[in-house]
């Protein structure tokens, strides 16, 4: 059995893998060692991967590597089972090359865009080839809330609320339109231009605000959270072997 620990912006997901598929998830936002005495004591965990945007690597694999017979820290120079056409590869975020991993996983011999929801919204593209071929960053939803509010004077704090809003009638729905509405105009925009180029296009949403965009984009979707995980499980084996 695998386990996968990924350190994101904002919160440290865990999860355990018997021959490639999920037993056991934890999502918190500071990992504490009981959590890990706890699945440890639940599952036979004989391998382990670390992947952090943030630090804490070291602390994590500290931790990890006396209980483990193989631990992996993911790192730019960590060989993967794809190509990588990124130009500056120290500078790509391993959350954003271990989607691109799972994405292969999901969807092998695929054209495959990633969406991934988060703190910032990365649009990410995987050939039938198996490459990464790069991607863009936009600022997420509560990313976009808070810069309204932080950089004017009156405009209140306001968040994702699940009801729909073409044009707002009051200062609070124009917020919640505004943002809301950007954020799938420009997803649309994306799969547009893509499926003008590429046969048979694929779409993956992740991250926290998926299943809430995933309702409002017109097209077929495949949601999950774990995509990072299937992605560093797939690092796992690959480096481990």
């Amino acid at each position: 059995m695998n386990l996968i620990v990924d350190i994101g912006n904002t919160l440290v997901k865990l999860a355990v893998f018997d021959g490639g598929r999920i037993v056991a998830q934890r999502c918190v936002e500071r990992l504490h060692p009981s959590m890990l005495e706890e699945l440890f004591a639940a599952w036979p965990v004989r391998r382990a991967v670390v992947a952090s945007t943030r630090g804490e690597v070291d602390e994590v694999a500290d931790l990890l590597r006396p209980r483990v017979e193989y631990l992996l820290e993911f790192s730019s120079q960590t060989p993967v089972p794809i190509g990588n056409a990124y130009l500056t590869p120290e500078t790509l975020g391993r959350d954003r090359l271990a989607a691109a991993v799972g994405a292969t996983v999901l969807y092998p011999g695929r054209n495959v865009l990633i969406v991934d929801f988060g703190t910032a919204i990365t649009f990410d593209f995987v050939s039938a080839e198996g490459e990464f071929l790069g991607g863009n960053i936009s600022p997420g939803a509560a990313t976009r809330f808070r810069a309204l509010h932080h950089f004017t004077r009156k405009l209140p704090l306001c968040e994702l609320i699940d009801r729909e809003v073409f044009m707002g009638r009051d200062t609070v729905s124009a917020i919640e339109g505004g943002i809301v509405n950007g954020i799938v105009y420009e997803v649309e925009g994306y799969i547009r231009d893509l499926e003008r180029k590429y046969d048979g296009l694929r779409i993956i949403f992740t991250g926290g605000d998926s299943n809430f965009f995933a309702k409002r984009v017109k097209k077929p979707i495949f949601a999950t959270y774990a995509l990072v995980a299937y992605g560093l499980n797939r690092i796992l084996e690959y480096n481990a072997k």
